[in-house]
């Protein structure tokens, strides 16, 4: 179960992350998860190109080891990247040091040096204590404001859409996927949320 727009009470375990832009400007910041696999963030990338819109693309370390072009392409196409764990780790299960060396190990891999400050999403959002306090004084950590729900096999494509144009506001930080499990209705429902974005006059953002 989750919910399509992050809640206050969430937001108080993780103060200083950012779950949301400016809402004095009418401007979304598009985030993609667990890439990059080919065909599917490639897709991605075909229709961003299409649309004239940048997104940030939050990496999983093996996948940018497996598939070190596709990674490339995300930055030759104007995106933005970010650190999503080496393996794809959840911080609730894991010692705070072995967490950290598996953010240390995608780090070395995808570099950040257009970002004022690194970018980290943690996977499932799951955090410890320990680990925020160690994370928050290197990276500027990135959750969300709207999540698609593209991911999960109980969401309809059509929900899926519904979820980001339901609830995208100003400075709204948007999860999809660039995954295999997300990748029908995520193909659906972004295109679609997009031409609706750009009809209600949104402007589409970096997160650097």
């Amino acid at each position: 179960m989750y919910l399509a727009r992050s809640s206050w009470l969430i937001r108080k375990l993780y103060p200083k992350a950012l779950w949301r832009g400016d809402a004095a400007e009418k401007k979304l910041y598009l985030t993609f998860d667990d890439g990059p696999l080919p065909g599917v963030t490639t897709a991605v990338l075909n229709l961003l190109k299409e649309k004239n819109v940048k997104a940030t693309f939050f990496c999983v370390g093996e996948n940018v080891e497996k598939h070190p072009d596709v990674f490339r392409k995300i930055s030759e196409e104007g995106h933005a990247t970010g650190n999503h764990s080496f393996s794809h780790v959840n911080g609730w299960n894991t010692h705070t040091a072995g967490y950290l060396e598996n953010i240390e190990r995608c780090r070395q891999l995808i570099g950040q040096e257009g970002s004022s400050m690194p970018l980290f999403r943690p996977p499932y959002g799951k955090l410890k204590r320990s680990q925020y306090r160690q994370l928050q004084k290197l990276y500027s950590i990135v959750m969300w404001d709207v999540l698609s729900g593209d991911y999960d096999k109980n969401t309809s494509p059509q929900q899926c859409l519904e979820n980001v144009t339901g609830n995208m506001r100003n400075g709204s930080i948007i999860v999809f996927h660039d995954s295999l499990k997300a990748q029908k209705n995520m193909e659906y429902a972004l295109p679609r949320f997009i031409d609706a974005a750009l009809a209600e006059g949104f402007s589409f953002g970096l997160l650097r």
